[in-house]
């Protein structure tokens, strides 16, 4: 079975090579646009949520890293430290620090939280050269990231709506969760050494599964290494399985930053720090999505939405002004002219696109569009007008039907 590797290059949606190493692959044209696409949904979807976006860089002290926790429990997935100016730099393996500093810059009230920050932000995993491939495990990772600042009586409410807000995004892309993933901590130096926190932690997720009513499993030893976490869990046409999204407690690197709000009274107390990414990596989820939907993406998520077909040179004026209108409607759409081929083998080169837009005598003399749907199904020809509206509609509906 073909899977996202090579379907991915034989679409152009992506490449890699030596000169720039195992593990890095790089974007073309048609698989930086599925990425954009995703990029502005989350953007979208988490500044409805409540979310504030931050940028945070990708390098830092190795001194942040070990008081963060991550160089006592995570070094062996970290590169090592770079010397500049006397300084020991790290590549970070995870935003969280940098959050966690950004929530510490300024004074909270408990009035304030939830505080929601949110990053779509590069980070770096030294990854075992044997286990790396395609998009799906990679060095270079961008990631779609937050972190929430609560009050202890929030946590329930915020792992809801973060499970919400995850369900909601399988909708739209077309994903199927497998299963749901209580993970949970283990006995290796890895983890955190506190027990009472990883109960306290642990009994509140499985209460927000329980109350959702969804079915899962738990498992020890896949906890990250400062609480447990909702992991949820795909499977590719292979039946390989793998997380995607996640949700996770953590009270311990809000002890570790000396993290605080204030009450009512003026006193301070500790948030809780939940860690959440509603479709994990970009390269991850891309990467499924090829798999899933076998280079026949919905219409807000296709490379090129609309190819526009004039039937001979003496249309292409007409398509030539349909294709500047679905521009201006932000559509990704591109002109496939009379010389490079006949309509037949223009329409079989473009048979991946969501709608082929057909314009002949008929369409010019009338100011129709004949619109042809992924699959071959014709459709009468529309005016223009209805043409643009019904592609513009799907589109931003993130409809998975045509």
């Amino acid at each position: 079975m073909i899977d996202h590797r090579a379907l991915g290059r034989e679409l152009d949606l992506f490449d890699s090579d030596p000169l720039i190493g195992a593990g890095l692959p790089y974007w073309l044209p048609a698989g930086a646009a599925i990425r954009s696409s995703i990029e502005s949904y989350l953007l979208q979807v988490e500044r409805r949520a409540g979310y504030q976006h931050v940028y945070s860089p990708v390098l830092a002290k190795r001194r942040l890293f070990e008081l963060s926790g991550h160089w006592a429990h995570y070094r062996d997935d970290m590169f090592p430290p770079m010397n500049a100016g006397g300084d020991e730099l790290v590549l970070r393996p995870s935003l969280c620090p940098d959050h966690a500093l950004i929530y510490r810059s300024r004074q909270h009230s408990y009035r304030d939280l939830p505080v929601r920050i949110a990053e779509l932000g590069a980070m770096f995993r030294s990854e075992a050269s044997g286990v790396l491939g395609g998009l799906t495990r990679v060095r270079s990772i961008q990631l779609n990231d937050a972190h929430i600042f609560a009050r202890p009586g929030q946590v329930a409410a915020e792992v809801n709506a973060v499970l919400d807000m995850i369900e909601q995004a399988y909708r739209d892309l077309g994903i199927h969760a497998h299963r749901y993933r209580l993970s949970l901590r283990g006995h290796s130096a890895k983890y955190v050494d506190d027990q009472d926190m990883w109960d306290l932690g642990e009994h509140a997720l499985a209460e927000v599964l329980a109350q959702r009513d969804l079915a899962y499993d738990e498992e020890a030893d896949e906890g990250a290494f400062y609480g447990p976490k909702i992991d949820i869990q795909i499977i590719d046409p292979s039946g390989r399985e793998s997380t995607l999204s996640t949700v996770q407690l953590d009270y311990y690197q809000p002890a570790r930053f000396e993290l605080a709000y204030l009450d009512a009274e003026q006193v301070a107390h500790r948030p809780v720090m939940i860690h959440r990414s509603v479709v994990g990596s970009l390269e991850r989820v891309v990467a499924h999505l090829i798999d899933t939907h076998r280079g026949a993406f919905p219409a807000w998520l296709a490379p090129v939405q609309v190819v526009v077909l004039p039937v001979a040179d003496e249309h292409r004026p007409a398509a030539q002004a349909l294709l500047d209108q679905l521009l201006d409607l932000d559509v990704r759409a591109e002109l496939a002219a009379a010389e490079r081929g006949t309509l037949g083998a223009r329409i079989r080169t473009h048979h991946r696109a969501p709608y082929l837009a057909i314009i002949g005598d008929r369409e010019v003399e009338d100011d129709l569009v004949s619109l042809r749907l992924r699959g071959g199904t014709q459709l009468d020809a529309l005016p223009s007008a209805q043409a643009l509206d019904r592609i513009n509609g799907v589109i931003r509906a993130r409809s998975q039907q045509l």
